[in-house]
């Protein structure tokens, strides 16, 4: 993918190409349609705005039965992504399907989290959950948590990175901003994951429950502190760099306990 801002990825281009793969599961869209919408209307948006442009012209074009177009546009998906890598490269193309499921499907709680499950596997669900989260706790949760088990390493770091109660560029999960500890159990499962990838989402979200709930969060990383793995020991001291680069005492002390 050769180098061009993010937001101008999102074009007539990729209304071709997302047209061109529909239209083999479902000859009657209208290409046309959509191609023109998206190429007219995007022209002076931001990123954002144009990948919910996107989003909608799925359930104006596609139609308003959200179950049947989420069977539809899984099978565009393709192959799984093998690295670490490449969710906004080889993989932006996706980002409209993950604001359709976010934006259409919360009343389809069952489909919806077989979709962003597959959608993660690829580009992120990691903003699409999040309304879930706030209109059905316990029962996202509950998935998270079984995610957070799963041999797909995009799938455990999801579980970690949806449940941030600060995730940039996203709305703040305020459930979690008063209380985290719904959210410890999860973090609990992926504290000595192998992937870099998951070890990073999961200090950053430690790192959040810090800016609001500063007990809790030390007292997780004392628990966590005591006979840790080479894997949790990174963790620990990226979730705490803000509290080392303040030149906070009890972070230093935590870091520097002999391995």
């Amino acid at each position: 993918m050769a180098f061009k801002k993010l937001k101008y990825w999102f074009d007539k281009e990729l209304a071709i190409l997302l047209a061109e793969k529909i239209t083999i599961h479902k000859p009657d869209f209208n290409s046309k349609r959509f191609i023109n919408n998206i190429h007219i209307e995007t022209t002076e948006m931001e990123l954002k705005d144009r990948v919910e442009f996107i989003a909608d012209q799925f359930h104006e074009i596609l139609g308003t039965d959200y179950q049947k177009n989420v069977i539809v546009l899984r099978k565009i998906l393709g192959p799984e992504n093998t690295e670490e890598t490449g969710m906004f490269t080889n993989f932006y193309w996706i980002m409209p399907i993950a604001k359709y499921v976010e934006k259409y499907g919360l009343d389809n709680f069952d489909i919806s989290m077989t979709a962003i499950q597959e959608i993660t596997k690829r580009n992120t669900g990691e903003y699409a959950i999040r309304p879930f989260l706030e209109k059905y706790p316990t029962k996202t949760l509950k998935i998270l948590k079984t995610w957070s088990r799963s041999e797909n390493k995009h799938v455990r770091r999801l579980s970690s990175e949806g449940i941030r109660p600060r995730l940039p560029w996203a709305s703040k999960l305020q459930i979690f901003i008063e209380d985290p500890r719904p959210i410890i159990p999860i973090l609990e499962n992926l504290k000595d994951d192998s992937s870099k990838y998951v070890q990073k989402s999961v200090a950053n979200c430690i790192n959040d429950i810090l800016k609001d709930n500063l007990e809790i969060g030390k007292n997780l990383i004392e628990k966590w502190s005591k006979n840790a793995s080479k894997e949790r020991k990174w963790i620990i001291k990226h979730a705490l760099r803000n509290l080392l680069k303040s030149q906070d005492p009890w972070a230093k002390k935590i870091v520097s306990k002999p391995v």
